[in-house]
């Protein structure tokens, strides 16, 4: 048997051209990070957002990627992304996500 869940996104468009530029990947590409079957996620308690909002830990073509994000009713909305650093890349090859 077979289960498919189906995910909707969104971003800011402007947000998404600017990681482009700094960083040479927009948004719609580290979508693939949600569909890494390793990948780890956290929730984001540093400060009081307003909203619920969780760090992703995944890899795209054997690089792994930090994704900021929120839920809105059935929306991931992605708020940032960058490559992941070192602690972080240590973080997902043991499995495990501290803060």
């Amino acid at each position: 048997m077979a289960y498919y869940i189906r995910m909707g996104f969104e971003w800011d468009r402007d947000k998404s051209d600017a990681c482009f530029t700094e960083r040479g990947f927009d948004f719609a590409y580290v979508l693939r990070a949600f569909v890494d079957v390793d990948r780890l996620i956290r929730k984001d308690t540093r400060w009081d957002y307003g909203e619920d909002r969780y760090q992703l830990l995944g890899a795209i073509d054997g690089r792994v990627f930090f994704v900021a994000y929120t839920i809105r009713g059935s929306v991931f909305r992605i708020i940032s992304a960058r490559k992941a650093n070192q602690r972080e890349v240590n973080d997902y090859e043991n499995g495990s996500c501290k803060n």
